[in-house]
């Protein structure tokens, strides 16, 4: 035997404090193994998180049984190899301490032969509360830090914000979505891991030079080496070969190869070419014989993060294999409070919805985990760039060196895992911090820097450029070469001055606009504030009826109630949701309809922004709303619900992020623009064709236009004046209709436009026919209208999505729809009949009057 791994199975738990094992699952947690076991009630229904608390207040032990064969006690090197351990944790080994972790987001390896013999042996981990452990270090510093998402209160600590001095997933101590349940628990896979010959702990791709012609690569192996010697170290890819022969020392070392490939097949993003994957295999051979092997699979490309001065600020955008890409898609939370529970299935659920929605692009926000594998592996599958932030978020946090220490070995962990993956677009240090703080404008930020002396400021701000100007950078600059690194989003530039932090109004950097929702500021706002690239924006909406239902009864299904306060985490969130429907929607009949409009609402809110961002191309390059997922069933500003399930907002971003956009820009001044913006890389040519029609039916006006968009580019084809389309007549009765045809006359795109907002349209009750069908094996639904239906809605008994969902159906013209079910690899959505399908539309939702048709 020269080598041997051994995953660590049948592990128990308990309280420290209780004399009583019960089965626990790894990887998992302390709450759900306790939930398993029957001791808790379901986190998530009700008011069961207030409950809970008391959970981190305690220690916690795990411990398993594994036996070792003698032959393995017999090779050079044996190591306990740790992939995640949520956080203080003091693992031994046969009653031997081998060693304490303190940082959730490591890699630990230990060797345990001193510790171990053959047959039987126990390992024990001991999870020192995260609460008790972090108390000291609060008391030590002698004052608070600022961390504005750490329900301590709910904990029971009052204000005694503990989240920022563990390396630990922030979201764990709740956010303004998310429950606070901070965890303990072996969160990744334990094993052993032998040898006594060489072996090939890491294979890295640097990706020196990439161009269509040819790609220049270096391929950096790491080698460790139980003695000295020779060997030869070949790497295929592709049907090439390249060997090197390699003298190695005791221990760890890198050996480079060069590496060249004639006409590459280059890595694309969604909607801009294929996502070719390459497999590198590195062997280390002896006598012919190969003793260690090494695979890693990456696409090659080149990608840049571009900022170039130009005549109204600097440019942010990303340039991949030369080509400009506009970001479409949305910022990523982890899956569920419980990482644990996310399978491959849940990932591939969330990534192939970004992929059919039309996104490029995923943001991984600070607050969350560096994510599983299978989440890269499947954004380079799909072509969704990743924009990877390093956890740290909305917080200031300590910069002693034991701290220090921990975020650098974290970093280097991290970006060594994740530098193969061709997604990766971006490292950013940290979410929101330096607009936060607003170091050099002293009425800038949050107000955090009033609550400080000047020398308790100049300490905060010191350890803040400690980790996100020095350290982060230099674990990037060292282990991942080439790859851009931006400190903070939103920030314009490291200028040292108060123009450094981006605002609404920046025409540099990235910006994070919240004017709407969080200051109530109108939708149309959205069209004022676009800036170089919109990394974060949102409204809230409701999870639909089932979901609710998941954690509330129906007598609770009500804005105030005790349950739908616990499960809404943005203060006053629901109230706002009402706001604003009492500005933009008429009043829903019963709750149930208020949970459906309020997604009617988000997807409008979110509509609007996501097209202000596009027309405004190649000013705008980057649009990424806030959130694409919930870790919990809650109401949040998701577009997809815990349980996987789309709501309004995702199906418009579907219509809003299509490759090709048709847009109609609202009448300002009196003027109707309509827009072509093109994210291929073909020409766009063809005919636009405008309609004026009367809600009850019939064509009032017709418009036609000759239209040419270059590839890549964006185009105001053409402007009407309302006067001029309307010609007197009632906006509250008439709309647009706006078709594009390519030229073989087939038609690309088709939008709605309105004179007037819903609330001043006499909307009629439409009388909407359907008519199913099973041809060719798919199933399809075929919906027409007597009248003008707004925000037609299907919902089905079976879990799946529909090929489009709340759109308006135009009298007479009819509008076919096809069904999708989630399974499988590669279609993951595929066509499926449905079961008991539901058509409404927004007549069907609000409170009805005498004065309504």
């Amino acid at each position: 035997m020269e080598k041997w791994t051994q995953r660590l199975d049948g592990w128990r738990f308990k309280a420290s404090a209780d004399q009583e094992w019960l089965p626990a699952q790894v990887p998992g947690c302390v709450h759900t193994d306790l939930l398993r076991c029957g001791k808790i009630p379901d986190p998530f229904y009700g008011t069961n998180e207030r409950e809970l608390q008391w959970i981190d207040k305690q220690d916690w032990e795990y411990e398993a049984n594994f036996a070792i064969p003698s032959a393995a006690m017999a090779l050079q090197q044996l190591e306990l190899v740790c992939d995640g351990l949520d956080t203080y944790a003091d693992v031994s080994v046969n009653g031997v301490l081998v060693f304490s972790g303190d940082n959730m987001f490591r890699t630990w390896r230990y060797n345990i032969q001193p510790f171990v013999h053959a047959g039987d042996n126990v390992i024990h981990i001991r999870f020192r509360s995260p609460i008790q452990e972090d108390l000291s270090k609060l008391e030590k510093l002698g004052y608070g830090l600022p961390a504005s998402n750490d329900q301590s209160e709910l904990g029971g600590l009052g204000d005694r914000k503990l989240s920022v001095f563990a390396r630990k997933a922030p979201y764990h101590y709740g956010w303004d979505w998310g429950p606070r349940f901070v965890t303990s628990g072996i969160w990744r896979e334990i094993r052993l891991e032998g040898w006594s010959v060489c072996r090939i702990p890491d294979l890295f791709i640097r990706q020196d030079e990439v161009q269509a012609k040819e790609a220049k690569l270096t391929a950096l192996v790491e080698i460790e080496a139980p003695e000295a010697g020779f060997a030869q170290l070949r790497l295929t890819a592709d049907g090439q070969e390249w060997s090197s022969q390699a003298e190695l020392k005791k221990g760890v070392q890198t050996v480079e190869i060069p590496l060249t490939i004639a006409d590459p097949k280059l890595w694309w993003s969604r909607g801009l070419g294929e996502q070719h994957l390459y497999d590198f295999r590195a062997e280390l051979l002896l006598e012919g014989q190969a003793i260690a092997e090494r695979s890693v699979r990456t696409g090659l490309r080149s990608i840049r993060l571009v900022r170039e001065k130009d005549d109204k600020g600097a440019s942010f955008y990303f340039e991949l294999n030369g080509v400009p890409v506009f970001a479409k898609g949305a910022n990523h939370i982890p899956n569920d409070s419980f990482i644990t529970e996310v399978t491959a299935e849940r990932y591939r659920h969330e990534v192939a919805s970004a992929a059919e929605s039309g996104m490029n692009m995923l943001r991984v926000w600070g607050g969350g985990i560096y994510e599983e594998d299978v989440f890269y592996e499947l954004c380079d599958e799909y072509g969704i760039l990743v924009w990877q932030d390093f956890m740290f978020a909305c917080s200031m946090y300590p910069g002693d060196e034991a701290f220090l220490n921990s975020v650098r070995l974290e970093a280097e962990d991290n970006v060594r895992r994740l530098r193969n993956h061709p997604s990766i677009a971006l490292w950013c240090g940290n979410n929101e911090i330096d607009a936060a703080w607003a170091q050099y404008n002293e009425q800038g930020g949050w107000g955090w820097k009033k609550d400080y002396t000047p020398e308790q400021r100049e300490r905060i701000w010191a350890d803040y450029e400690a980790i996100f100007h020095r350290v982060l950078p230099e674990a990037v600059e060292r282990f991942a070469p080439g790859s851009d690194y931006w400190p903070s989003s939103p920030l314009i530039a490291l200028t040292g001055d108060a123009g450094q932090h981006a605002h609404s109004s920046s025409a540099e950097g990235d910006i994070h606009y919240w004017g709407v929702w969080h200051a109530v500021e109108p939708f149309e706002n959205y069209n004022v504030y676009v800036g170089r690239f919109m990394s974060e924006y949102g409204f809230q909406s409701f999870p639909e009826y089932r979901s609710v239902r998941s954690y509330a009864e129906e007598h609770e299904l009500e804005l105030e109630s005790e349950t739908m306060l616990a499960h809404q985490k943005n203060g006053a969130g629901n109230q706002l949701i009402k706001q604003y429907m009492d500005m933009y929607l008429q009043e829903p009949k019963d709750f149930k309809a208020f949970l459906h409009m309020s997604q009617i609402l988000q997807a409008d809110a979110m509509e609007m922004a996501i097209e202000a961002h596009r027309r405004s191309k190649p000013y705008c390059m980057g649009s990424l709303y806030w959130q694409m997922n919930d870790c919990w069933p809650v109401a949040s500003w998701a577009g997809i619900d815990y349980f996987g399930r789309w709501k309004a907002l995702q199906y418009r971003v579907k219509r809003s992020m299509s490759d090709v956009l048709l847009s109609v820009a609202g009448h300002t001044k009196g003027i109707v623009s309509f827009h072509v913006v093109n994210d291929s890389l073909q020409t766009v040519k063809g005919k636009l064709n405008v309609s004026v029609l009367h809600i009850l039916g019939g064509t009032v006006k017709q418009v036609e236009q000759d239209v040419q968009v270059d590839p890549n580019g964006s185009e105001m084809v053409l402007t009407l004046g309302v006067e001029e389309l309307l010609a007197g007549k009632n906006p509250g009765e008439h709309m647009l209709v706006v078709s594009l045809e390519d030229e073989q006359g087939e038609t690309k795109a088709v939008r709605e436009h309105y004179f007037a907002g819903i609330k001043d349209m006499a909307l009629p009750v439409p009388r909407i026919e359907c008519r199913e069908s099973g041809e060719g094996g798919r199933w399809t639904i075929t919906l027409t209208s007597d009248v003008l239906a707004r925000h037609v809605w299907l919902s089905a008994e079976q879990e799946g999505i529909f090929t489009d969902n709340d759109f308006d159906l135009i009298p007479g013209i009819p509008k076919t729809i096809g069904f999708l079910t989630a399974g499988g690899d590669s279609p993951y959505f595929r066509p499926h009949a449905p079961r008991q399908v539901t058509v409404r539309s927004i007549m069907d939702y609000i409170k009805q009057t005498a004065a309504q048709p």
